[in-house]
């Protein structure tokens, strides 16, 4: 499986706009499906957005879609996320996941997993 390393996470005011970066080592990254998911202090993980291998396989949760928007750059092994108009519930802990088979909007779907990187909005 692949190794995943997130960046990009901070503190930003509301309205503000941050780019996640999570680059992929270890294995064809053009092979992979990627997610982003986020955990906030006492909620369950939760999907934010995903893309597949082939071009136009991307979804979100409704509550960022027109904000946030899924990159992937086959080029740099590298999927982002870039995150506009940003609100205070979306403070978490962003996950980028991977997986060769696996696609969906569940945890269980994907196989490796990046360390996790902080995002705060503060309103």
């Amino acid at each position: 499986q692949v190794q995943l390393v997130e960046s990009g996470g901070g503190l930003v005011q509301a309205g503000g706009s941050l780019r996640l970066s999570c680059r992929a080592s270890g294995d064809t990254f053009s092979n992979y499906n990627m997610a982003w998911f986020r955990q906030a202090p006492g909620k369950e993980r939760e999907f934010v957005a995903s893309i597949g291998r082939n071009p136009g396989d991307i979804y979100y949760v409704d509550s960022v879609k027109g904000r946030f928007t899924i990159i992937r750059g086959n080029a740099e092994n590298t999927v982002y996320l870039q995150m506009n108009s940003l609100k205070p519930e979306d403070t978490a802990v962003y996950y980028c996941a991977g997986d060769r088979d696996g696609y969906g909007s569940r945890p269980g779907d994907f196989g490796s997993w990046g360390q996790g990187t902080q995002v705060t909005v503060s309103s």
